[in-house]
């Protein structure tokens, strides 16, 4: 069983993007054929502001979200682990204001993975890069 860090950029693009993209539907299959997602305890509140936002924007229907919050539910439930790594303020702002140049929500995700020792499941460039340079494996 594999384990990896789980950017919300993925998980969601299952649930936003149409089409979603082949790498996270290859994240999606790994889930279902039994790896699991380590998320930040940030995942939760960025995954509450996307459907937000979509919301807002029209995107989804408040029906559409409840869908999307059960889906979440189940996620969470057979596939994620929250990570117990508790990454400080220093850590958070030295990735983010590094030659990274991230924001502070992704240098989180960039620093539970390099903390636990695992891949890194994102979409966002910016941090796959940042990842590369930091010597954190990308997921798929």
């Amino acid at each position: 069983m594999s384990r990896f860090v789980l950017d919300t950029s993925v998980s969601l693009a299952w649930f936003l993007d149409r089409p979603v993209s082949r790498r996270a539907v290859q994240v999606w299959h790994s889930l279902q054929q039994g790896s699991r997602a380590v998320v930040p305890p940030l995942w939760l509140i960025e995954m509450a502001n996307g459907f937000a936002t979509a919301e807002r924007r029209g995107a989804l229907t408040r029906s559409d979200i409840d869908r999307c919050l059960t889906g979440i539910d189940v996620l969470l439930a057979s596939s994620v682990d929250y990570s117990t790594t508790a990454i400080s303020l220093r850590q958070a702002f030295a990735a983010a204001a590094s030659g990274f140049r991230l924001t502070a929500y992704d240098a989180v995700y960039l620093e539970t993975a390099r903390t636990e020792h695992l891949p890194l499941a994102t979409l966002d460039r910016a941090l796959a890069d940042a990842a590369r340079r930091a010597g954190v494996r990308l997921f798929v």
